[in-house]
């Protein structure tokens, strides 16, 4: 199998992931729980896995990093945090479920600042636009898990810091992908997996918070046992409940997979990649293909449509001839209507750091005979 659909989650992972999930499950219990070694050894991991986040995203202080299950488990903790029913919501045209869809049980008032895909002009203009008096927050997808666009994240946390509103960045698919300053942009919260561009398992995440939080679950943390209320400090006003060691150690190491591989180098690598596909598929018959002008507009994911087939159609027969892609409205009815490719979604090819040319080649000679009949 030729796994192009990493957007949703890097199945390649270096080795060392696996291997420290496994030595975790041999030496450490609870961080927090106790003064014995194996606890011990959990706390150290846990603030290793810290560390390594804190100098790759320019986090300031370890202990606002906080260990999500997943970006929507940290994007929930974000809105409930700054977002009261009524509130006016600045977004993308681009965002996810895992946004939209805690807006609306808040009860926000959501404003879409529109704009054409690959047009970072027409986004900051419509922000700009957008982002008036009475703006209680803003929510900026950094890049479209539907296209790779990448978004205006500095000129949009510009305008918020200039006009006093809070905001919040879904750095979904772009940490481990593009460089995150935390202390440049000084958003209120940069939410991200752990089983994407950081190439650590499913079930892990990374929360980075600046100022005021709420909990989103309430219960044990390892300190001030005996008051009702959460610890009203971090990280463990937000981290309730046993931590996920396993996966910790699992996505430490693909942190230290990114320190030594450099994001750069693996952005460079995979848009390299998006470059062959995306004019590969733009000679194909009956292909339409959504690619940025600009290669630094776009990251390593590249969208389709094939004539008269329907997209989950398509995604099936490559899976069959061994590609893994994903097609559909991948989680994002908003993105496909900003783009008009609502009705019948998009397939969806995504690398990694681990895929090469001749697989890219392959997938072309694959999707070609698909349009050929």
């Amino acid at each position: 199998m030729i796994y192009l659909d990493s957007a949703a989650t890097t199945f390649q992972k270096p080795a060392s992931v696996r291997a420290a999930m496994i030595k975790a499950l041999d030496t450490c219990a609870s961080p927090g729980r106790g003064g014995h070694r194996p606890a011990i050894a959990a706390a150290e991991k846990l603030y290793e896995c810290r560390e390594r986040a804190s100098r790759l995203f320019d986090v300031e202080d370890p202990e606002r990093v906080i260990m999500t299950f997943n970006a929507t488990h940290g994007l929930n903790i974000a809105i409930r945090s700054l977002v009261s029913p009524g509130d006016r919501v600045v977004i993308s045209g681009y965002e996810h479920n895992s946004v939209t869809r805690p807006l609306n049980a808040v009860g926000a008032r959501i404003v879409v600042a529109d704009s054409p895909v690959f047009d970072r002009d027409a986004a900051i203009r419509a922000f700009d636009s957008a982002i008036t008096p009475g703006t209680g927050a803003v929510v900026i997808n950094h890049v479209s898990n539907v296209f790779g666009f990448v978004l205006p994240v500095s000129e949009v946390a510009d305008m918020c810091r200039s006009r006093g509103v809070p905001f919040i960045i879904d750095a979904s698919q772009s940490a481990g992908v593009l460089r995150i300053s935390a202390r440049e942009l000084m958003a209120d919260f940069i939410a991200m997996p752990g089983h994407k561009g950081l190439y650590g398992p499913q079930g892990t995440g990374i929360l980075i918070v600046k100022g005021d939080h709420r909990p989103l679950l309430y219960g044990g943390t390892g300190s001030n046992s005996m008051s009702r209320e959460m610890p009203d400090f971090l990280p463990d006003g937000l981290e309730a409940g046993t931590h996920n060691m396993p996966g910790i150690a699992g996505l430490c190491e693909g942190l230290a997979f990114l320190e030594r591989t450099g994001i750069d180098n693996i952005a460079a690598h995979e848009r390299k990649l998006a470059e062959s596909l995306a004019s590969g598929l733009s000679g194909i018959r009956g292909v339409r293909v959504f690619a940025a002008d600009d290669g630094r507009d776009q990251t390593g994911v590249v969208s389709f449509e094939l004539d008269g087939m329907a997209s989950e159609e398509a995604g099936e027969r490559l899976s069959t001839m061994g590609f893994a892609v994903r097609a559909g409205l991948h989680c994002a009815p908003l993105a496909h209507t900003s783009v008009g490719t609502a009705r019948r979604g998009t397939v969806r090819a995504s690398v990694s750091a681990f895929n090469t040319k001749s697989e890219i080649n392959s997938f072309l000679r694959a999707v070609e005979r698909i349009s050929e009949g």
